[in-house]
């Protein structure tokens, strides 16, 4: 049986390249290849600078409520069609149907939402200056880049054009190369919606692709979301031709669980933010610091609830709540990790091994893992593993463990559980994080800025000050009386 080739969408239709290069695209949960899409060569990348130009000066002319109607229709129409497309970022990424389905559709709607409700209420200033006065405006950057991660494809392509579009600029979208499908499916709904072409653009391929994005001098912005050293890279390509840049990275953020917490939402954090989307989210809790005096309480009844309560399998089934990796090269990886940490000296709670579940014998998949015995130098506590793999450490004293939480190069996320609230807002406040969580874990609504700091990450996505991030600000100075001149 053939399977589909994809093509670059380029000025609202799909456009064939010229060299017929293509890669394919395989289903984590199966091994097997669903489809395949042609890379986006000179041809295709030329059409889309010139597509996004085009787009650009009809989009950025219409009013700001013209551009909200428009993004709301989008909306409408990705929440009708949640099923479906939560369907295909199963098959892409191999998550769990049960999350897919009320999480990353409905999640990246509500950012579009969001931003579209914003768009027209972005206002400038005007102050008088003596006789004179100036005023300024909110105007459009021009053609922004977006380049994705695999781990919530439609997400991230809602959460980078929502506000970018808002705006009034032009976009082009480079999505993974693992999980290519979300971005296009994104982009037919623009134009139905009707977003006028080229207003949205989506080009395939893998690093080749995203370096071209982001040297491109007619690129203002570029928004890129993976790993730290391929950000290095983003930003030092776009240093060349000195764009604009917001990136959200890795982390290994901690998850500070004190002597008065709930112990039971204690673990129901740690497993969520370990476990959820088989441990691929960037701002997953990997290492959790848990007080002496609950430690025993909290390992036991991770230890049951791990053990007992995940199901892996096919990522289809709605029983099913731990799918499969993306590759097989990242399950290799993982795994790698795994055999680090038992070589370290770290003991294993619970997992630690290759699954091959009865109803995807073939898939990707790693067991759940849980490490104890852990110390802060261990490889495990100090990298990113983007798995399903939870480093268990130990604390008594509480400026100890700030340190101990903040001695990493990575910013981006960390939570506290007690139910003392000065305790729980004087520890957050000197947690080096962009994204904290206070008795929760995980929770990113449209409303909160989200990214991080130190090597976490530039700039922020979602919330307020994002819309800004996707302006730029132009002052007219205006004379009310004659030119004093000494010529």
């Amino acid at each position: 049986m053939t399977t589909p080739v994809y093509e670059n969408f380029i000025n609202g239709h799909f456009l064939k390249n010229q060299t017929g290069d293509t890669f394919a695209v395989k289903n984590p949960a199966t091994d097997e290849v669903i489809y395949h899409v042609e890379i986006a060569d000179e041809f295709i990348q030329n059409a889309a600078i010139e597509s996004a130009k085009q787009g650009f000066a009809v989009w950025s002319a219409m009013t700001p409520i013209e551009r909200s109607r428009i993004l709301l229709k989008a909306v409408a129409i990705l929440r009708e069609r949640n099923d479906e497309l939560a369907k295909v970022e199963v098959l892409d990424t191999g998550k769990p149907w049960q999350e897919a389905e009320c999480v990353d559709v409905e999640t990246g709607a509500d950012v579009i939402e969001y931003f579209a409700g914003l768009a027209p209420a972005q206002v400038g200033q005007q102050q008088m200056v003596g006789n004179d006065f100036y005023y300024t405006r909110k105007e459009p950057l021009g053609i922004c880049a977006g380049i994705g991660a695999w781990n919530y494809p439609l997400q991230i392509a809602c959460w980078k054009s929502g506000p970018a579009l808002a705006a009034g600029n032009a976009v082009i979208f480079k999505p993974s190369e693992e999980t290519p499908l979300g971005a296009i499916k994104l982009a037919e709904i623009f134009i139905e919606a009707g977003v006028p072409a080229g207003v949205f653009n989506v080009v395939q391929g893998a690093a080749e692709v995203g370096q071209w994005l982001t040297a491109n001098p007619n690129i203002e912005k570029v928004s890129f979301t993976g790993e730290v050293g391929t950000g290095k890279k983003v930003m030092a390509s776009a240093a060349g031709s000195l764009k604009d840049v917001t990136m959200e990275l890795g982390g290994k953020s901690p998850l500070l669980v004190f002597d008065d917490a709930d112990v039971s939402q204690a673990v129901s954090a740690a497993m969520l933010g370990n476990f959820y989307t088989q441990g691929e989210i960037c701002t997953n809790c990997t290492r959790i610091y848990v007080h002496k005096n609950v430690y025993q309480q909290f390992i036991d009844e991770l230890k049951t609830r791990t053990e007992q309560n995940i199901i892996a399998g096919d990522p289809m089934d709605p029983e099913v709540n731990l799918g499969a990796l993306i590759s097989k090269k990242h399950q290799e990886l993982v795994l790698s990790y795994i055999d680090r940490g038992i070589q370290e000296g770290a003991t294993l709670l619970t997992g630690g091994k290759a699954l091959s579940p009865a109803s995807a014998p073939n898939g990707y998949f790693v067991e759940p893992t849980v490490f104890v015995d852990c110390k802060d130098d261990m490889t495990i506590v100090k990298e990113e593993i983007f798995g399903p793999v939870m480093s268990v450490l130990v604390f008594d004293d509480e400026d100890d463990v700030i340190q101990r939480a903040n001695d990493t190069h990575l910013g981006l996320a960390a939570g506290v559980f007690t139910k003392d609230i000065q305790r729980a807002h004087r520890v957050i406040h000197q947690l080096q994080a962009g994204i904290c969580w206070i008795n929760s874990y995980g929770n990113s609504p449209a409303e909160m800025p989200v990214g991080g700091y130190k090597q976490s990450g530039i700039g922020r996505e979602n919330g307020i000050e994002t819309l800004d991030h996707y302006t730029q600000t132009k002052s007219i100075y205006v004379g009310m009386s004659n030119i004093e001149s000494p010529f």
